[in-house]
């Protein structure tokens, strides 16, 4: 029996991909029919098991050919370049003697080469050493197009971490040079999503952006809670053992319902259960999840300085909004009214603190409830 009870950390597959059946027919249906889409959601709530979903539910008769790729070790504009070319000559060819020849036609002035890994079994890899000397971002950039019409299909471009892209130097000038040549694109399709919230907000939602308007906005919202009851049953029942709903609720309570956590907590909870789990189990699998988090939670905040700490303080204590006003200045010992502005920034950009409609929050629930135990 290889597939895990529970699964986090990575994009989970088949029985541990739970609900988004409504998503993952909007995101198939886009990929048929050449929409380009931007998936935007907080951290750690399944939007790449989603699109690897979407990918694996294609029909066998689809005109379709998916590609994904990761772009978050990308550096430069050429390692992204590089990476997406490899990826959709790989991708769209299930044969590994077809590489070198699509590479010759399509990126004619480079040498092309083929390795493997050192694992028994290990998977080819292709590598084409592209770079300003040898090809322009434009012909790499229509390469997809290029492949799709020689096929006779629909190729869609995923791409996971796509706010990396605003991290690279003369970010909007690349931002520009893509968007100048995907949008003329009729062969091809684009699924755009990535980690960083706030980063992603900006790219595609701010109408000084080049990618404003590039495709269908879909917010991925959590999971109801009555979904994750009836899946945590279900795989605790897959095993053996059992849990009631009211133990199912609470952890999705504590962890808010992000998906990773719902997992990581039902994971920790189902180790410690022998048949039926009880409070006992509960409190013993939070308690275990405070520890596999603790380290990461003390790495965020030690570069913070006092008046950061004193701002989650404040949000960790409730205040929410109004933090210019003098009581609260000089309750938490944040500064001037003219700090706040850079502190709110500054958290927000590490992803410790977002914005919602009422005011100023933790991001993350386990954070949150790290935080008020260690730092209050």
């Amino acid at each position: 029996m290889n597939e895990k009870v529970f699964a986090y950390g990575t994009a989970v597959e088949g029985e541990n991909f739970t609900d988004r059946e409504k998503e993952t027919r909007r995101l198939v249906l886009n990929f048929e029919n050449g929409i380009n889409t931007i998936l935007i959601s907080p951290r750690r709530m399944g939007k790449t098991s989603l699109v690897k979903k979407a990918i694996a539910s294609l029909p066998d008769t689809s005109a379709v050919i998916p590609v994904y790729l990761d772009v978050y070790d990308c550096r430069t504009e050429y390692d992204f370049y590089n990476k997406l070319a490899a990826a959709v000559i790989q991708q769209s060819s299930t044969k590994v003697e077809h590489w070198l020849e699509m590479a010759r036609t399509f990126l004619s002035r480079i040498t092309p080469k083929i390795s493997f890994g050192t694992e028994p079994g290990g998977e080819y890899s292709l590598s084409l050493g592209l770079s300003p000397a040898n090809h322009t971002p434009e012909e790499i950039l229509q390469l997809p197009e290029e492949v799709a019409k020689r096929r006779g299909k629909r190729l869609v471009i995923c791409i996971d971490e796509f706010q990396q892209i605003g991290e690279l130097t003369e970010s909007l000038t690349i931002q520009k040079r893509f968007r100048g040549v995907w949008q003329h694109q009729q062969s091809c399709s684009y699924c755009l999503f990535g980690s960083k919230r706030h980063l992603m907000t900006n790219l595609f939602q701010n109408k000084r952006m080049p990618f404003y308007m590039f495709g269908e906005m879909m917010i991925l919202e959590k999971i109801p809670i009555g979904e994750w009851v009836l899946y945590i049953q279900r795989r605790f029942e897959s095993r053996g053992k059992t849990i009631s709903k009211a133990l199912c609720e609470k952890i999705c309570e504590v962890t808010e319902c992000y998906s990773s956590y719902v997992q990581q907590l039902a994971w920790n909870v189902y180790a410690e259960t022998d048949y039926e789990a009880d409070a006992q189990a509960y409190e013993a699998g939070l308690e275990a999840l405070k520890a596999q988090t603790s380290a990461l939670f003390q790495q965020q905040i030690n570069s913070l300085s006092g008046y950061h700490l004193n701002f989650l303080r404040a949000i960790a204590q409730g205040v929410n909004r109004g933090f210019t006003r003098q009581e609260i200045l000089s309750q938490y010992s944040i500064g001037s009214k003219s700090n706040v502005a850079r502190l709110q920034s500054s958290l927000i950009e590490k992803e410790l603190i977002e914005e919602r409609s009422d005011g100023l929050y933790l991001a993350d629930p386990l954070f949150a409830l790290w935080f008020r135990s260690n730092c209050l």
